[in-house]
């Protein structure tokens, strides 16, 4: 289903759950529940609290289903979840919790799996699980408002103009935190870049 259809289909969905037909939310869960808990996994590092906050996330979809003013949804959608993404990441802020069992990947898929087909070196696989948690932590290290820049247009391949919506910011500023997180990333990223 292209992009046009499926926004279609997302304001169609949203008419109908406006008008009482709650079966609507299911299919706007299937077409952005994986997309929404990846953009939590990526935001938070912990599996179970993105599942948790992807969840509430369209719990606050069907609970505020009358306040949706029929503009592009995606950006309404990613708006309540990063909203819950920056209460949690305050949440920890004031409680800090060190999780040892924090995973990138989606259940059942390592990076090892990723790579099978390719049927990496041992050297190769050390290779890319290094780059990819010096990537990871380099992001994490980033200011709450450069992180969400990078996660919304690099990973989740949104426009700026879509990004800036969900941040609710001008697509200047988007443009500005993104510039600025990639001199960071590019400084503490060196290494791997040189290779």
């Amino acid at each position: 289903m292209g992009s046009t259809e499926t926004a279609a289909q997302d304001l169609e969905d949203m008419r109908r759950l406006a008008d009482g037909h709650d079966a609507a939310l299911n299919s706007l869960m299937e077409r952005h529940a994986g997309p929404v808990f990846q953009f939590l996994l990526r935001m938070l590092g912990n599996e179970e609290d993105a599942n948790d906050l992807a969840q509430e996330t369209f719990a606050r979809v069907y609970g505020h289903r009358n306040r949706f003013d029929g503009a592009k949804f995606t950006n309404w959608l990613y708006t309540i979840a990063a909203n819950l993404a920056r209460s949690e990441y305050r949440r920890r802020c004031r409680h800090p919790n060190v999780s040892l069992e924090a995973e990138w990947g989606t259940e059942g898929s390592t990076l090892g799996e990723t790579l099978k087909s390719q049927e990496p070196t041992p050297i190769d696989l050390a290779d890319a699980t290094e780059r990819h948690r010096t990537v990871r932590q380099a992001v994490d290290q980033l200011a709450p408002e450069l992180r969400e820049a990078v996660i919304l247009c690099e990973w989740e391949e949104m426009s700026v103009a879509d990004a800036a919506a969900v941040l609710n910011t001008t697509k200047k500023a988007v443009e500005s935190r993104l510039y600025r997180a990639r001199i960071r990333l590019r400084e503490q990223l060196s290494k791997w870049l040189l290779l």
